[in-house]
């Protein structure tokens, strides 16, 4: 139902997009979160774009390099990804929620994920 694309290797201070395609369900109707899971680590919050109140507060370490927007289409949601840091090094998931916020237990719909690397 959710489709991830555009991970790669990039090199520190680069820029990914990120997308989060759905078929079979409207996202328009769902708040989306980001989360990403490092090696070794436990998943965690990245950025949660609410479905009315529009961008809630990122992950700090994130805040102001990582901004997620709807596209112009109505399934695809992004996550444009600026000035990337090797410790942003993970595997990044989208999930659509039924709610206005994005908690991992209220995700109706989780991608598969994308690979990102950021290293010299």
């Amino acid at each position: 139902q959710l489709v991830e694309s555009g991970g790669d290797l990039v090199q520190p201070g680069g820029s990914l997009r990120l997308s989060c395609a759905a078929s079979g369900i409207s996202l328009d109707r769902y708040s989306i979160g980001w989360f990403r899971q490092a090696p070794g680590k436990e998943r965690e919050a990245v950025s949660c774009l609410r479905r009315f109140a529009g961008r809630a507060r990122d992950l700090n370490s994130v805040e102001d390099r990582f901004t997620s927007a709807r596209g112009n289409a109505k399934n695809t949601v992004y996550l444009q990804m600026n000035s990337l840091k090797p410790e942003d090094t993970a595997v990044y998931y989208c999930a659509a929620h039924n709610a206005e916020e994005c908690e991992e237990s209220s995700a109706s719909y989780w991608g598969q994920g994308t690979q990102v690397t950021v290293s010299s």
